[in-house]
């Protein structure tokens, strides 16, 4: 028996069973979520950075209120940017708008590749309940 608790939203339970990956898990009052890319209902990125952006910090928010987290319960965030010297301060002023202080830790990391084609940014959170 697993000592932690799958965290599946019904908005991804599609995600759960075609790649077989948890959106988050939960054990000792810490939730662990799956890297987040900003999709649209059409399972594609938008163009525009600001809409990609929003659409990836809405989805750690529905996995983190599905943990029964909230942003303000966030201790460490990891995004992997494709471009990240080129948007970073955009991504700043969106996230800025989920994430207040005190400010967890983040770290940024720039990448080449993420699994959706289109994507330019992927979020994952650990957040304490």
């Amino acid at each position: 028996m697993s000592k932690f608790k799958s965290i599946v939203p019904a908005a991804m339970k599609t995600n759960y069973d075609v790649f077989h990956f948890s959106p988050a898990t939960v054990i000792d009052n810490r939730v662990y979520a799956s890297g987040q890319i900003g999709i649209g209902p059409d399972g594609k990125s938008p163009e525009d950075l600001d809409a990609q952006f929003t659409l990836a910090f809405e989805s750690v928010g529905l996995v983190l209120a599905e943990a029964g987290a909230t942003f303000e319960d966030i201790v460490e965030i990891t995004t992997f940017h494709i471009g990240l010297g080129s948007h970073i301060q955009q991504f700043i002023g969106v996230k800025d708008r989920y994430v207040k202080e005190p400010y967890p830790a983040w770290t940024a990391v720039g990448t080449t590749e993420l699994a959706i084609p289109g994507a330019v940014v992927e979020i994952k959170v650990i957040a304490h309940i």
